[in-house]
């Protein structure tokens, strides 16, 4: 039982540093997806990312380009949003609703 109870404060203390937490040592509260989700209700459905970063800094805090990616393809494949380019460096992130349907590459 102490090996055991040693090998949990270990876990405890390794977890405790790693970088998943934040710069402020705390789990975020909510998941960025949910961020995105209702930053989307709350602007009509449709937005640029230009005009997600900073009301998401604001709801979540920090995060990284590819955090932001990861979590809007997340949201994509599950049928929730969907993300088109409107120029080299601009995407369109709308929020799909019930009567939408998704077209896939090559069925436009």
């Amino acid at each position: 039982m102490r090996v055991k109870l040693l090998s949990i404060k270990t876990h405890l203390k390794f977890n405790s540093s790693m970088s998943i937490m934040g710069s402020d040592r705390m789990w975020k509260v909510t998941p960025l997806k949910s961020c995105i989700l209702t930053i989307l209700e709350k602007r009509g459905g449709v937005l640029l990312e230009g005009d997600l970063e900073n009301p998401l800094k604001d709801m979540y805090g920090d995060f990284s380009d590819s955090e932001l990616n990861k979590a809007l393809m997340t949201l994509e494949n599950q049928g929730l949003i969907h993300v088109s380019w409107i120029s080299k460096t601009r995407r369109r992130i709308h929020k799909m609703t019930k009567d939408m349907g998704f077209l896939a590459v090559g069925e436009d």
